[in-house]
């Protein structure tokens, strides 16, 4: 690479210009081998690539950046209560609205559910406890405050699609918890609805047929085929109450059995619909406290079969020793 010296130039008059060198201005060259201009381009070619390496890493962190912002900013998804239609059969009151059976709740077997009513309007709450067909074992109790349960009992149904079990729940000074434990096995789900607003009520005849059950004692009531439910109601005098309940259908063939206590007979009543389909049917009510503890017991018919047919069927039930007819 070659590199010249400016010479100065004096001008004369006219357009006539002198030199003041009157020898010939040296040039200066210098060699530059093609290694080193090898080497500069190869370095060139390097900090391009590594810049625009750079470059594209920074515009992938920046798109990915944003999709992380959209997948945390998505939109929420309601998560919807899984319900479960009742089971067929549950009680219907003449010339009252059904439960909601709409609201049942699945309560898989070993699990636990409960219902909180924090008003003091809520007096009463009704249990309606079903399953598939398939047997039904169930605690219930009633929370009121801690480390206070005024009612519990224990519930088991041999077919709790054929025969589900109904209560009534006296729930005063509120709040209160109704709390419902399926004991069973996980095969073995059961259908639960707590309700409020619809509640069964005794019947006039239930509350004048009341009798009087010693402690120790009990008592059996027959009924009719014809009848296919039946209602019960307990009670005391303000004394605890402590009772086991037990549908018959056969000698020693328990088909509902519901084991009760309550710390107040008078105030927290018992009130129970017991479904009887079938013949021979026979309702047991034992009074399992002491002596010192009586109490009242009503079960009278709750709801009758119209079409129940008066003759022999073939390859029906026969009941033997039976006061049909008499």
């Amino acid at each position: 690479m070659s590199q010249a010296v400016p010479v100065p130039v004096v001008p004369l008059a006219g357009n006539q210009f002198s030199f003041p060198f009157a020898e010939p201005v040296p040039y200066v060259v210098t060699e530059v081998r093609g290694e080193h201009t090898a080497d500069e381009s190869l370095t060139y070619a390097l900090s391009f690539g590594v810049c625009a390496l750079a470059v594209a890493g920074a515009v992938v962190h920046k798109s990915s950046m944003k999709k992380q912002r959209k997948m945390r900013l998505a939109a929420p998804v309601m998560q919807l209560r899984e319900q479960v239609v009742a089971p067929v059969g549950t009680p219907v009151v003449p010339g009252k609205a059904p439960a909601q059976t709409d609201a049942s709740i699945l309560v898989q077997g070993g699990s636990l559910r409960t219902w909180s009513y924090r008003s003091p309007a809520v007096e009463q709450v009704q249990v309606v406890l079903g399953t598939e067909g398939r047997p039904l074992d169930a605690d219930i109790e009633l929370w009121h405050g801690p480390d206070n349960t005024p009612c519990k009992m224990r519930v088991y149904v041999e077919n709790g699609q054929l025969r589900p079990f109904s209560a009534v729940i006296e729930t005063p000074r509120g709040p209160n918890t109704v709390a419902i434990r399926n004991i069973g096995q996980i095969e073995f789900p059961l259908a639960a609805n707590v309700v409020a607003d619809s509640v069964d009520q005794p019947s006039a005849e239930a509350l004048s047929s009341s009798t009087t059950i010693q402690g120790g004692a009990l008592r059996t009531y027959p009924f009719d085929p014809s009848v296919d439910s039946v209602e019960m109601l307990l009670r005391t005098d303000g004394r605890p109450l402590n009772a086991r309940v037990e549908l018959l259908q056969g000698p020693n063939n328990n088909k509902q059995v519901i084991e009760l206590y309550t710390e107040d007979g008078m105030d927290r009543p018992f009130f129970c619909i017991v479904e009887t389909p079938g013949s021979g049917n026979v309702v047991r009510v034992v009074n399992t406290a002491p002596v010192e503890f009586p109490m009242t017991a009503g079960v009278v018919p709750h709801s009758i079969s119209q079409d129940m047919s008066s003759g022999a069927v073939m390859g029906g039930d026969v009941v033997i020793g039976g006061d049909v007819g008499w």
